[in-house]
């Protein structure tokens, strides 16, 4: 079968090659994968900003059909819609974080798609305590989200108290920022988009799915806006999900005092700030990698309820065969959430 590999280490060496059909164990599933959403981690470990474990294949947002089951597997059957959570691929199981479900922590932990095989192929087998099955009506290209949809879910609801009325700053409207989006118009708060003129079609988007205002920052004073719009108070939350130092400052300059701050894009590298600004305006920080145990349930609950309009972040389906295009798409920032699908 066909995949897509990060072949050595180093800047690129990223090709589609031939590779074996991965082997179902005992406690085992094999899925057919159907898609895999690029996400910016592809990007990183593309461009060797992220750590990653070569010869290992991309991917780790996906969804697919149970083709087959390990002898001790009876949660699921042959024939089961799946969704899969990618960052237990390995754990310890026995340390602290992981006997809480904080498994981002474990220290030996390896995610799919950078530390273990992943999704950009016909065919990857997993555990059977990582895939949940759907319900009928949650269609294949929506569960592929599920994954980045718990990394929007754990950075909204569950590190620091985001309250209906706030008016929250989102600077970044890439794949996970519009899904902290969808979430924050859900919650009933009042959400001001920042992204820069390459954006354009993204703002479009999220001006669309219901964000109360969208600035180009290069072409409009982000921080005469904010102050117009919050009657010069400052916004009450700054979401960071861009991964660019000059938004971080923006963020942190715009976010009122007392306010909360919440870091969600990687940077792929040191950056300079004026930290103290967090001391002097005596902001809640916080940092949020993926998610836990307590993220999946309440994702799957979200899933269920079809309340987000998750199918309208998916602008770009594309063959794995042109995986180039799918990249360039999202470098590009021409599309949002772009899914890959195995052609032979």
């Amino acid at each position: 079968m066909k995949a897509l590999v990060k072949t050595e280490p180093g800047p690129g060496h990223v090709e589609l090659i031939d590779v074996p059909e991965p082997r179902c164990g005992e406690h085992d599933v094999k899925i057919e994968i159907r898609y895999t959403g690029i996400c910016g981690t592809d990007l990183h470990v593309l461009h060797d900003t992220f750590k990653n474990y070569p010869p290992v294949i991309l991917g780790h947002e996906f969804s697919g059909v149970i083709a087959e089951t390990g002898s001790s597997v009876s949660s699921v059957r042959i024939g089961d819609r799946v969704a899969v959570n990618p960052s237990t691929a390995v754990t310890c199981g026995h340390c602290d974080d992981c006997r809480q479900g904080y498994y981002m922590f474990c220290p030996i932990r390896r995610g799919m798609g950078h530390g273990v095989n992943g999704a950009f192929t016909k065919y990857a087998v997993v555990r059977d305590d990582q895939v949940h099955k759907l319900p009928d009506d949650v269609t294949l290209e929506e569960a592929a989200l599920a994954e980045p949809l718990a990394c929007a879910v754990q950075a909204v609801e569950e590190l620091t108290d985001i309250h209906l009325g706030d008016t929250v700053l989102l600077s970044g409207p890439g794949p996970i920022g519009t899904l902290c989006l969808l979430l924050l118009v859900a919650k009933g708060c009042n959400v001001i988009v920042a992204g820069t003129t390459q954006d354009r079609l993204r703002l479009e988007l999220a001006q669309q799915l219901g964000a109360a205002l969208t600035i180009d920052v290069l072409q409009e004073d982000l921080q005469q806006v904010v102050q117009r719009e919050t009657g010069g108070r400052g916004v009450d939350v700054a979401m960071e999900c861009a991964g660019v130092e000059a938004s971080a400052a923006a963020c942190l300059q715009a976010v009122k005092r007392r306010g909360r701050y919440v870091q969600v894009g990687i940077y792929g590298k040191e950056i300079r700030i004026a930290f103290d600004t967090i001391l002097y305006k005596q902001l809640i920080v916080a940092g949020t990698l993926a998610h836990s145990m307590q993220t999946w349930s309440r994702t799957l609950q979200l899933l269920r309820q079809r309340k987000l309009p998750l199918a309208h972040t998916i602008t770009h389906t594309i063959p794995l065969s042109r995986w180039q295009e799918g990249f360039a798409l999202c470098e590009k920032k021409q599309g949002l959430k772009v899914l890959l699908t195995y052609d032979e």
